[in-house]
């Protein structure tokens, strides 16, 4: 009798093990269906006036609405064909009646999803009670794909134009940045990276690599030339007693060796360096204009960097301390008014730092003998200043005022070594210090030029003019 009894618990969990399989099928058929070819969706409820299950509702369906719409709606062939899934019953029970939902999906046109939606409605009994069943709407599955897809495709297409889609002037800068890089050329007998105005150009910037002159060209600037190497080529050697050159270097310690190297084997005018701790190469626009314009005199960098072992950086920061220090701590220096009369005959010296209002007045009388338009030494030269306006070229004076030749510019520093008894040098160009320190050992009285380009040092024999004067 045990036995018998064990046998009959196995065979019964058996069967609870193949209507859980059989649910499951079921349900993953239900889901084909209802993402798959599922168009619409019947929802409808029913209450029963006894206790009824699932079984029987479904049973219910079947039965009275079988023959009911002919052979092509029958319920039995449609879910065969597929058209109709499976049907899916929730059944709750209270004070001894029967409450539920019934949920059939269909993929027939919407008329004869319609049709059938009201056949349901015909029902009168299910199992042994009676039962009233009523269509509560039908649902359009395709209307909820639809504005999935509408607000999936306003996602993707935000997606796609904030992260894709550059705007005009990311274009316009990348293709000038291609242009620039094209610019690029091979300079000397090296092959240095420069940009293409180093040639012709009356100032170079000397940088450390190629990405450094790269940087530069995409920000506009063209007169650029790398040193590529710890070891200083001889073409920028050779350009350097030619040209305005500035050493503009990185913000670490290996920018401090080249640029000493460089102070050290060529003629260097100006140092200007990247903020501490940044590389040219990676400067924004901003950042390479103020580290230019921050440039300082090469002469004053190799006697604080070699003499008192002073850094680039202790040197920028104390002349920013000395432009804002209080005004009662400036000392101007007062020209006498003896130095008057000998200060006429040269440039009016700039007043870097001014003392407070009050004391303006009182320093004026001072000043303003000094403010003289223009000079009489200028008048001598008049006529060789207007023809040397015209044309970029160099004329040397004799004594007498004649001429001893009429040479390029650009060949002026280098053809006064074969020239004697030259008196006064007009020329269309810059007067630098390295210009002075040539034509002072020449014995030069008179050097006119266009314009000036931070003198230091000024020898007492000669007299230097510039055209504005």
């Amino acid at each position: 009798m045990k036995r018998k009894k064990t046998t009959i618990q196995q065979i019964l969990l058996d069967k609870q093990r193949m209507l859980k399989k059989k649910e499951i099928e079921g349900d993953s058929m239900a889901a084909k269906d209802d993402f798959g070819t599922t168009k619409y969706v019947i929802h409808a409820e029913f209450e029963a006036s006894g206790i009824v299950e699932r079984p029987d509702v479904v049973g219910a369906i079947f039965g009275q609405t079988e023959g009911l719409l002919g052979d092509d709606l029958d319920l039995r062939e449609l879910q065969k064909t597929g058209r109709i899934g499976r049907i899916k019953v929730d059944v709750h029970t209270r004070a001894g009646k029967s409450y539920g939902s019934i949920t059939i999906p269909s993929s027939l046109d919407r008329v004869e999803t319609a049709i059938l939606a009201a056949a349901l409605e015909t029902i009168d009994r299910i199992g042994p009670s009676e039962a009233r069943i009523k269509v509560m709407r039908i649902e359009d599955v395709r209307a909820t794909k639809r504005k999935y897809i509408i607000e999936r495709a306003k996602e993707i297409l935000e997606t796609l134009m904030e992260e894709e889609i550059p705007e005009t002037q990311e274009i316009t800068e990348e293709v000038k940045k291609e242009v620039r890089a094209k610019e690029l050329i091979e300079y000397g007998s090296e092959k240095l990276p420069a940009g293409p105005h180093v040639p012709f150009s009356d100032s170079i910037i000397v940088v450390e690599g190629r990405a450094d002159v790269l940087n530069l060209l995409k920000h506009g600037i063209k007169n650029a030339i790398a040193v590529e190497g710890t070891s200083i080529p001889e073409t920028i050697i050779r350009l350097s007693k030619e040209r305005i050159v500035t050493a503009f270097t990185d913000g670490d310690r290996g920018g401090e060796l080249i640029l000493k190297e460089l102070l050290q084997v060529a003629d260097i005018d100006y140092v200007a360096r990247a903020p501490e701790g940044k590389e040219v190469e990676e400067l924004t626009k901003k950042e390479i204009i103020k580290s230019l314009r921050s440039k300082v005199p090469a002469e004053q960098v190799i006697n604080e960097l070699f003499a008192k072992g002073k850094s680039f950086y202790e040197l920028v920061k104390e002349k920013e301390q000395q432009k804002v220090a209080p005004a009662g701590k400036i000392e101007a220096p007062v020209e006498s008014k003896a130095e008057v009369p000998a200060e006429i005959h040269s440039e009016a010296p700039k007043v870097e730092t001014r003392a407070p209002e009050r004391e303006e007045k009182r320093e004026e009388r001072f000043i303003k003998p000094i403010k003289i338009s223009k000079p009489p030494e200028i008048d001598k030269f008049n006529q060789w200043v207007e023809e040397v306006k015209k044309d970029s070229k160099a004329i040397l004076l004799d004594e007498n005022k004649n001429i001893i030749a009429e040479i390029p510019v650009r060949d002026l520093s280098s053809s006064l070594n074969d020239k004697e008894n030259v008196y006064a040098i007009i020329f269309n160009g810059i007067i630098t210090q390295r210009l002075i320190d040539v034509v002072s050992e020449k014995g030069v009285k008179y050097l006119v030029g266009a314009r000036k380009s931070n003198v230091v040092r000024r020898p007492i024999n000669l007299k230097i003019l510039t055209f504005a004067e």
